[in-house]
């Protein structure tokens, strides 16, 4: 039987957040897709194991 992460995403919403967090202090938008790409790897890494 395989296993069903049910909060699969939540890292990526982290990530988002966190982005949106530093886009606001610089007024740089490239933080925001920085922050989805390190949700990203943080869950791949996550749900790799």
């Amino acid at each position: 039987m395989k296993f069903i992460n049910k909060n699969s995403g939540n890292w990526i919403g982290v990530g988002v957040a966190i982005g949106a967090v530093v886009f606001v202090l610089t007024k740089e938008p490239v933080w925001i897709a920085v922050g989805v790409a390190i949700g990203a790897a943080i869950e791949w890494t996550f749900r790799k194991k």
